[in-house]
């Protein structure tokens, strides 16, 4: 339901998302009844990185606010590879691997929207470029496309003249051509869809306006009319000025098979407090004065992390559900000493402690009278000699899997997790996981 005739930009706005527009009357174009954008997506890689969850939370608040968003994997750009922001010649994906990847990354999509399926005049439509590259001859596309293109203004633009201006690496045609494509893009979902917006991040802009050119003169070859228009947010970066969308650990991905929903919630867990305000703004739907009610309950108890938790629990939610949610918080809880490790299956006890410290025992030493604790914890992280073990045991420093230990404790068998996995943690926070396979 439209929520009134400005108020996608009006939100944009507010949520520092707005940095740039093309076209003349954007407002009074959204006002004047429910319109179609669109927003791309580079089939590089066999998931999205959470960076591309900003122009996916941009395509919903414009579904929220009454449109039809329209999310175009590129099969047929990600062929060539957008030469922006690279300082050197992508290597080429085969066919396979790009339709490989455009395959993963529309399951990560799907969960985020209301489908055309489900509400045909406002649900949201999954498009695959290629889908009309695969049958334009390069004659067309050198007499219809490239012949509204000037080779001085192509040059002049960010993305080549930085690579020109490098001699040692230079552009090929192959990524020179890029623009024609994606300024394609917007001709046909313009002239097929009514698509007549398209939503990008700000370093996109040349390539959005060069669309935004196509189709007037595509429009003035017919002696038709055409309104396009041309919003850009800004790129996202962390207080600390590194790029968003990475962790001590490297990429956090979309996909579960790349980013366990574990270390996705971690992620939007720890962001720290300059940054969690503008991330519940970019990536969350709440309103406003819901965001700003989060804002001040965070101030009265940073040590809380109350925002970090709104944000963790709506961000994973979206992305991987509610039910996978639960299951990460309840990992979350015996992780914490709020519930049972038993409780939790295999994969996600090896996701919640894939990055503490391990080593590995012989499974026999268990049997009969087990293996003695106090002997044990020299060998692991938690206690450099068996003099510092049994004074650990003494205090009650030390746990077996969630439950104290004494001086006297032994290791057998059924303390096995799943089989293989026995977890000692020293104090709050410290904590080790010994393996024994057979």
């Amino acid at each position: 339901m439209a929520q009134g005739s400005e108020s996608f930009l009006a939100e944009l706005e507010w949520r520092g998302l707005l940095h740039q527009t093309a076209g003349q009357g954007l407002g009074d174009h959204l006002g004047a009844g429910p319109r179609t954008a669109y927003t791309g997506f580079d089939p590089s890689a066999d998931s999205l990185g959470v960076g591309n969850l900003v122009p996916l939370s941009i395509m919903r608040m414009w579904q929220r606010a009454g449109h039809k968003p329209i999310l175009l994997v590129g099969g047929a750009t990600g062929m060539i590879g957008d030469p922006g922001g690279k300082d050197a010649e992508r290597n080429l994906l085969s066919e396979e691997e790009v339709r490989h990847n455009v395959e993963c990354q529309t399951n990560s999509i799907r969960s985020l929207f209301t489908w055309e399926d489900e509400d045909p005049r406002g649900g949201a439509r999954l498009v695959n470029n290629v889908d009309w590259w695969r049958d334009l001859s390069f004659m067309n596309v050198l007499r219809d496309i490239g012949k509204h293109f000037s080779v001085n203004a192509m040059i002049q633009r960010d993305s080549v003249k930085d690579r020109l201006e490098n001699r040692d690496q230079g552009i090929s045609y192959t990524e020179f051509s890029y623009m024609l494509l994606q300024a394609y893009d917007f001709l046909h979902l313009y002239k097929t869809a009514d698509c007549t917006v398209q939503i990008a991040g700000s370093d996109q802009y040349g390539n959005c306006v060069s669309g935004m050119d196509l189709i007037r003169r595509d429009a003035a070859s017919h002696e038709t009319a055409a309104d396009s228009f041309v919003v850009t947010t800004p790129l996202l970066l962390k207080a600390d000025g590194k790029k968003f969308g990475k962790s001590e650990s490297g990429n956090v991905w979309l996909s579960p098979e790349r980013t366990s929903p574990y270390a996705f919630y971690q992620f939007w867990i720890n962001a720290s407090d300059d940054d969690v305000s503008r991330f519940l703004r970019t990536f969350t739907l709440f309103p406003r004065e819901e965001i700003e009610s989060i804002e001040n309950e965070h101030a009265e108890a940073p040590h809380q992390r109350g925002a970090q938790q709104r944000l963790a629990e709506d961000v994973t939610a979206a992305v991987h559900g509610p039910d996978e949610l639960a299951r990460v918080q309840a990992a979350s809880g015996a992780l914490f000493g709020k519930g049972d490790l038993r409780d939790l299956d295999a994969k996600m006890l090896a996701d919640v402690f894939a990055d503490v410290p391990s080593s590995t025992h012989a499974k026999a030493d268990l049997e009969k009278d087990g293996a003695s604790l106090a002997d044990l914890l020299p060998e692991t992280t938690l206690a450099k000699s068996k003099r510092e073990a049994r004074d650990f045991l003494k205090n009650g420093a030390i746990s077996i899997n969630g439950h104290k230990a004494t001086p006297d404790t032994r290791l057998v068998t059924s303390d096995l997790l799943h089989g293989k996995t026995i977890l000692i943690k020293r104090g709050k926070k410290l904590w080790h996981a010994t393996q024994w396979p057979q």
